[in-house]
């Protein structure tokens, strides 16, 4: 039960659905620990949904519900006793489209996470912050101006500044839901570069449509169609040697 050496995350038997409509089917995944995981497929077909099932999210959506198991480190996170908020803390998300809290500055954009679970001390705050935004690229660019709206920012900026205040709780998993496809190319570089950089410290599992991010930047990759896992492997096997006929025709571009 639970997780294997070296895996942080593991699902066993994961199903969801929309109402009566089922959205994912008995998904069994391995996450390993400090990896970046990419989930491809084309529209509609369950990516964002498995997502929002790692951090309880997706039960959240009125006439939602998730069967099966998820595993963080040794717990289920579908457990009775689990607190769907304690999980958000560990799990963290960063969405497509970049959503700072609008009224608030820079700096309580990224504090925010901290000062909710009940951390007043405005030293420790700094230091967060401060460690936050440089873990996100974005410190340099902001330090001079941390009472400014975290919306006065560029798009590329926002979506760095919502990264940096989902790892202010210092996370030990980010999931990213299309992360830059709002954004420009120079601003996409930048988060790809940045996603590189951060699995020293946080796992990262993303949802991508672009093929060539998910071989850039992941080192494994798992293929959904219709609701299943087609398959998960190593991200230069997937897009080289795939085992499935309809792995290999979705990456070539012949359908999706």
């Amino acid at each position: 039960m639970g997780t294997q050496k070296g895996e942080i995350l593991k699902t066993e038997l994961l199903n969801a659905w929309f109402g009566s409509a089922q959205a994912l089917r008995d998904i069994n995944l391995s996450v390993q620990q400090n990896q970046v995981v990419a989930l491809i497929g084309p529209s509609g077909c369950g990516k964002s949904t498995f997502l929002r099932c790692l951090n309880r999210l997706h039960e959240e959506v009125p006439g939602a519900r998730v069967q099966g198991k998820v595993y963080l480190e040794q717990n289920n996170i579908y457990g009775t006793a689990v607190d769907p908020v304690s999980v958000r803390r560990k799990i963290g998300m960063v969405f497509q489209k970049p959503n700072p809290f609008p009224s608030f500055s820079i700096f309580e954009n990224v504090a925010m996470g901290l000062m909710l679970a009940g951390i007043k001390k405005r030293s420790v705050l700094e230091e967060a912050v401060e460690r936050s935004l440089k873990q996100a690229a974005l410190w340099d660019e902001v330090k001079s101006k941390l009472k400014a709206q975290g919306t006065s920012l560029s798009g590329g900026q926002q979506q760095r500044l919502c990264i940096a205040r989902a790892l202010a709780v210092q996370p030990p998993i980010l999931l990213m839901d299309e992360p830059t496809s709002a954004l420009d190319p120079i601003s996409t570089m930048k988060i790809e570069e940045l996603i590189l950089d951060l699995k020293k410290d946080v796992t990262i599992v993303i949802v991508t449509h672009n093929m060539q991010q998910a071989a850039r930047i992941s080192d494994q990759t798992a293929f959904f169609l219709m609701g299943e896992m087609v398959e998960f492997n190593s991200t230069k096997k997937i897009f080289t040697t795939p085992q499935d006929q309809r792995t290999e025709q979705y990456v070539t571009g012949r359908f999706g």
